[in-house]
């Protein structure tokens, strides 16, 4: 075997034996039958961290929300919609080695579906919808009793990437995260590149900027690294 082969044939095992489960996508809140409220999240690097873990030899567990992709080879693919399914799905898929929590999930949702489509009033111009918070997935999974031996969040941010997702990640427990820089041409929501800068306490890596594929390789790297660390 040439050492090209031998190191193809190490980086295709290095997460062999380990369980990693991946939230990806967006989730839309019911208002009615026929609106949500969402959010522009494509998936997309959540579905290629899946993939890139997959391709190191891991069994990956991937919980989508409402997007158009296809399941990654080898992939276990749990749809859902709502904060509610999603969060529901994440903790039923515990036990994992990782958790990387790549999905947007809404913050708030409606505090009542409509059974019907809501019809426009005569003399009303507005529309009042009262929103709750929906449940923490992240900072569930990084208190839960069977936590992962490394919990991985995301931070999109407008500004002040740093200050939020260091924030984020002391306040919620957490052992990365991947942080970036949306609403820009720098990348973030429905694109096929990006570039994060994943922080951890005492150190950061910064990924790309390249195509999310490749952005993916990198952070499923540096998790293996720190799996077997």
């Amino acid at each position: 075997m040439s050492d090209a082969s031998a190191g193809k044939a190490l980086a295709a095992s290095t997460l062999a034996g380990k369980r990693v489960l991946v939230s990806a996508g967006p989730t839309f809140e019911d208002i009615d039958p026929v609106r949500f409220v969402g959010n522009r999240s494509s998936g997309k690097m959540g579905f290629a961290v899946a993939a890139a873990a997959r391709a190191l030899g891991a069994e990956v567990v991937l919980v989508a929300g409402p997007v158009h992709l296809d399941t990654p080879d080898g992939v276990t693919r749990i749809d859902v919609r709502s904060a509610a399914q999603m969060h529901t799905a994440v903790l039923g898929a515990l036990p994992a080695d990782a958790y990387v929590a790549a999905a947007a999930v809404a913050d708030f949702t409606p505090r009542r579906v409509s059974e019907h489509k809501i019809k426009k009033t005569a003399g009303s111009d507005t529309l009042v919808l009262e929103l709750v918070r929906t449940p923490d997935i992240l900072a569930e999974v990084a208190a839960h009793a069977r936590r992962p031996a490394l919990v991985v969040g995301f931070a999109a941010e407008t500004h002040e990437v740093e200050r939020y997702a260091r924030g984020k990640l002391a306040n919620k427990r957490l052992d990365l995260i991947a942080a970036n820089l949306v609403g820009g041409a720098q990348g973030g929501f429905e694109r096929d590149d990006n570039a994060l800068v994943v922080y951890w306490e005492g150190g950061e890596r910064q990924l790309g900027p390249a195509a999310k594929t490749e952005v993916a390789a990198q952070l499923v790297q540096l998790i293996a690294e720190r799996l077997q660390a």
